[in-house]
């Protein structure tokens, strides 16, 4: 299954329903970062989602990697969630 790190900018207004949105499908890394795997169509919903809730400013941006095996992650600090998007 393809993994997915997803990061977006927007305006302040629509930072929590962004939230929201990406931590049904992704687990929350840091502020406005996410990372997981998503089916193909997870991610088409998760498009979708997001740009219906975009306006003019806003962005988003994802990188897909074929397979979390292939992703070297190194962090420093705390993070802001564990690696499992169950609570």
């Amino acid at each position: 299954m393809p993994y997915f790190v997803a990061v977006y900018d927007v305006n302040q207004k629509r930072v929590g329903k962004m939230l929201k949105l990406f931590r049904r499908y992704l687990t929350w890394i840091q502020n406005s970062v996410f990372e997981g795997e998503l089916t193909p169509a997870q991610f088409k919903s998760l498009q979708t989602e997001a740009d219906q809730l975009m306006q003019e400013g806003d962005g988003v941006v994802f990188y897909q990697l074929r397979d979390e095996r292939y992703m070297d992650r190194i962090a420093l600090g705390k993070e802001k969630a564990e690696k499992s998007r169950f609570l």
